[in-house]
């Protein structure tokens, strides 16, 4: 009744139908798929349910699985002497050797039940490795993946599927690629195409681009200005085509280009420097980096080489304890030296400037305290006794009270998402009817004036321009205007910002600052989402910040940038493992001249 056979000979041996010792009665659940899934309540960790913390909020690791989130049978089940957690732990370079190892050793059991899903994990591992996610490992949390490598991740799984007839969408899947990897996102891309599928890729990778089939080129510039087809065609075709113009046309001609510097700010050896020595954070292999201040300083290597956990892990986490008395715990560092030769550190990320609608760019760069003074001060504001606070739509007063002084009434439909519709009082103006009669104009004429409402349609070019006579406002917006955004409004709500948008407002209120010498500003691919002449007019910016005494550190992949820094920092040579070493150091002439150096490489066809 218990399934047990026994074999009397010279030695008794007992042998069991089940995963049960019939010696001690421990049993082995039956081993299938589910027992090595943690979302399954037949192979989760029973003490944690599959979490690998001891519940959803904490970050403490559970101390029955440590952290494996799997019930101690299913890693107990080995493969050349690895568990599942083993396996999930490699990076995906690691695994595709690992299995292409166990395909190649001609094991039985290989041969006759492991062939057919190994031949599968191997393909699915070789997509990846061809869109530029050798570096990740197989058990990275999705909540923890770029944009661009999450997109990437899905491109690599619609290519396993084989489906034919399909539209694929993309935006911007270069985002994060090194100049290396993007042959080989592109020869995937084709080869996507070649299966019988159609792609519209959004980019602004000049390689990308010139590796279409077709072209569609929308301007001729931003917002008011843009919204146009200014060109269209096969790429070798439109090129010759004197009849086709547009700003991408000509930095496709060569017409026009991202000048190197003529010349550059010296590095010397008794020069000031950030010194960072030991660095072992994540993948860094305990290395010393000399970080020059008051210099354009880039960042460079593949995808996984350990720029980020460099740049924002050790130097930024630092020096926001030293500066900010933030609580970050820096990275594991043995020492910084030369703190003293800085005052502040600035993070100059693409998250949005407000989470609101009551948040724009006006707000943001202090440009609407200004603006709601002079409207105070205007004669028809002084006779009613109007302040400031007159013409804010944050608090009551002069704001539409139906609205709050949003513009728009939020409608609950249950189950389904929240739609807004226009304030039927205000018209979707923010501010009540008196407070619109009181009108601004710079000339005095009350002709050209202009109300609270119509001042928040402007665009930023437009404001440039109206306010020209006072200088104060005059210089906040115009720089606005210069770093390239004066086709927006100067209320639009901070929600509907790109995030190459948000960085540029927040560039544009660090130079509209005036004293911002000693400090270090840390950008992460700042020209993520931009065209070559937004590029330029990026670099611009970033040039006239480091006039004023500060020092900009960037991680990029673009090589205008790199091309026009006057510091490179090359990591690598690989990512994951086999990267975190310094691979070059120097002017990007020197850089370029550097063998074993990927970035080196690609920079001497610039330079």
């Amino acid at each position: 009744g218990n399934d047990v056979v026994t074999i009397i000979t010279d030695k008794e041996v007992s042998l069991s139908a089940k995963f049960t010792c019939p010696e001690d009665g421990f049993s082995f659940p039956e081993i299938e798929p589910r027992l090595f899934s943690f979302n399954s309540p037949y192979g989760a960790c029973q003490a944690c349910n599959g979490l690998g913390t001891e519940d959803l909020w904490s970050e403490k690791i559970c101390p029955v699985c440590t952290g494996k989130r799997l019930r101690p049978e299913a890693l107990s089940v080995l493969i050349e002497g690895k568990n599942i957690s083993s396996v999930v732990q490699m990076s995906i370079s690691h695994a595709a050797e690992f299995f292409e190892k166990l395909l190649k050793s001609k094991d039985t059991w290989v041969t006759e039940i492991g062939e057919a899903p190994m031949r599968e994990i191997r393909s699915r591992l070789k997509f990846m490795l061809n869109v530029g996610l050798d570096y990740l490992t197989l058990e990275r949390k999705a909540g923890t993946l770029s944009g661009g490598e999450a997109q990437r991740i899905r491109l690599a799984s619609q290519i396993g599927s084989y489906l034919v007839g399909t539209l694929y969408v993309l935006d911007e899947p270069t985002i994060g690629l090194h100049q290396r990897d993007n042959a080989k996102l592109i020869e995937t891309l084709h080869e996507l195409r070649d299966l019988g599928n159609t792609i519209i890729v959004v980019e602004h990778d000049e390689e990308t681009i010139r590796e279409s089939d077709y072209l569609v080129d929308i301007g001729p510039a931003a917002g008011v200005h843009g919204g146009y087809i200014v060109a269209q065609g096969p790429i070798p075709e439109i090129i010759k085509d004197k009849k086709q113009n547009s700003p991408t046309l000509d930095y496709l001609r060569g017409k026009k280009f991202i000048e190197i510097p003529k010349t550059r700010r010296k590095v010397t050896d008794n020069h000031d420097f950030l010194k960072i020595r030991g660095a072992t954070e994540n993948n860094l292999q305990n290395i010393n980096v000399d970080l020059p201040l008051r210099r354009l300083v880039a960042v460079t290597g593949v995808s996984g080489s350990g720029k980020s956990t460099l740049v924002y892990d050790v130097v930024y986490k630092a020096l926001s304890n030293r500066f900010n008395g933030s609580a970050y715990k820096p990275g594991a560092v043995k020492s910084i030296l030369g703190l003293e030769y800085v005052n502040r550190a600035v993070n100059v990320d693409q998250s949005a400037i407000g989470r609101t609608p009551r948040s724009n760019p006006a707000t943001y760069v202090g440009a609407w305290t200004h603006i709601r003074d002079l409207f105070a001060a205007a004669p028809d504001a002084r006779v009613r006794g109007y302040k400031p606070g007159r013409f804010s739509f944050n608090v009551k007063g002069g704001r539409c009270e139906n609205c709050e002084g949003h513009g728009l009434i939020a409608i609950e439909m249950h189950f389904l998402p929240t739609v807004y519709v226009q304030c039927d009082i205000c018209k979707g103006k923010r501010f009540d009817r008196e407070t619109l009669e009181v009108k601004y104009s710079p000339s005095g004429k009350s002709s050209e004036g202009k109300n609270i409402y119509e001042v928040l349609q402007m665009t930023i070019e437009e404001a440039t321009s109206f306010f020209e006579d006072i200088p104060w406002l005059h210089e906040k917006l115009k720089i606005l205007d210069e770093v390239g955004l004066g086709y927006l409004q100067l209320g639009q709500p901070a929600p509907t910002l790109s995030g190459g948008e948000a960085q540029r407002i927040k560039l544009s209120a660090e130079l509209g600052k005036r004293d911002t010498r000693r400090t270090v500003y840390l950008l992460d691919e700042p020209t993520t989402g931009l065209h070559f002449a937004d590029i330029e007019k990026l670099l611009m910016v970033l040039q006239r910040l480091v006039d004023r005494g500060n020092t900009v550190v960037v991680i990029e992949h673009n090589l205008d940038v790199i091309k026009s820094a006057d510091w490179v920092i090359d990591l690598g040579p690989e990512g994951g493992d086999k990267g975190g070493k310094v691979v070059a150091v120097g002017t990007p002439e020197q850089v370029s001249k550097r063998v074993g150096s990927f970035t080196g490489e690609y920079l001497r066809k610039v330079l």
